[in-house]
């Protein structure tokens, strides 16, 4: 097979669910509708903490980062992958490629270690409350929420530029629906052993630092919560945390699920496996970011009685 170096190569083929064109139409209506719930649901929650002078606390403030993320992650690959779904094969530009593999991971990338960052603060929150305000100033929350921004743009920026060092050979042909990393090192026509270094270095702080962190905070969360004599304080510091335990099973989940599960050997499963992997990289790349703001808003108290009080000056704005 003949190689093309990627200075030279102009276009990869993103071929998705072509090979099942009654799935497309259903999976466009699908995933069009999941978007437009995405971006008016985390619209709203993003308006809600910002209008709510009672929601200006670093709980809120992570929770409003994490649904900028949400919107950010899903607008930097559902449109690519909505126009899949219209066009048998859909051609991408290599920058277009590049640029698109480069969103869709510092997004990731960051969102991962914020949820870690979310941990620390009810680690805090619940474990000291009455240095609280203390030890998570302005400076403090910000300056983490800052380091998990920083850390996923410059892991996502290393991750692509040893991506565009690679030579990829004339089967430009990635089996997805958008310019996924694995996908398109199956490509790579050279030793992509430093590649694979890099994403183990990614993974390490990326995924297993906040894995850890998130994992020793709820040890402590949780012999602290036991440890308080009212049943009514227990049930308020659990729902506290319930929806980012929520959060994270799911986040996590689905990207153990994606990567860690075995590969077939077999040219039959194989195939079945490319389909499989399809749909939980679109379950990851929108179902999840769909569910955050449902489950943060209809597990919290506060975020329900700002968006009533928010309705209901809007409502008594249009009467009069």
């Amino acid at each position: 097979m003949g190689r093309i170096h990627n200075s030279t190569l102009t276009e990869f083929v993103l071929v998705g669910l072509s090979a099942h064109p009654k799935l497309q139409t259903v999976f466009f209506v699908l995933v069009l509708w999941m978007y437009l719930v995405i971006l008016l649901g985390n619209g709203v929650l993003i308006s809600v903490i910002i209008c709510d002078c009672h929601l200006h606390t670093p709980m809120y403030f992570f929770l409003c980062n994490l649904s900028f993320l949400d919107i950010c992650y899903t607008s930097s690959s559902v449109p690519l992958i909505l126009d899949s779904f219209l066009t048998v094969k859909k051609k991408v530009s290599f920058p277009g490629c590049m640029v698109q593999m480069f969103l869709s991971f510092a997004m990731g990338a960051t969102e991962c270690v914020l949820l870690g960052m979310m941990a620390l603060d009810r680690y805090v929150a619940i474990c000291n409350p009455l240095r609280y305000s203390v030890i998570m100033t302005k400076g403090v929350y910000m300056s983490m929420a800052a380091g998990s921004w920083a850390i996923g743009l410059v892991d996502s920026l290393v991750q692509t530029s040893l991506m565009m060092q690679l030579p990829f050979c004339t089967n430009n042909v990635i089996h997805h629906f958008v310019c996924e990393i694995l996908a398109l090192l199956k490509l790579a026509c050279a030793d992509i052993s430093t590649n694979v270094i890099s994403m183990a270095g990614s993974n390490l702080i990326v995924l297993v630092i906040p894995i850890l962190i998130i994992a020793v905070s709820y040890i402590f969360i949780v012999t602290t919560i036991l440890r308080i004599p009212s049943t009514e304080g227990k049930r308020k510091a659990f729902s506290t945390c319930s929806a980012h335990v929520t959060v994270v099973i799911i986040f996590y989940g689905t990207i153990f699920f994606m990567y860690a599960k075995p590969k077939s050997k077999t040219s039959i499963g194989a195939e079945k496996q490319d389909i499989i992997d399809v749909f939980i990289s679109l379950f990851y790349g929108v179902v999840t970011p769909m569910l955050n703001p449902l489950i943060y808003s209809l597990r919290n108290r506060d975020v329900k009685a700002a968006l009533k009080v928010m309705l209901g000056s809007k409502n008594f704005s249009e009467e009069t």
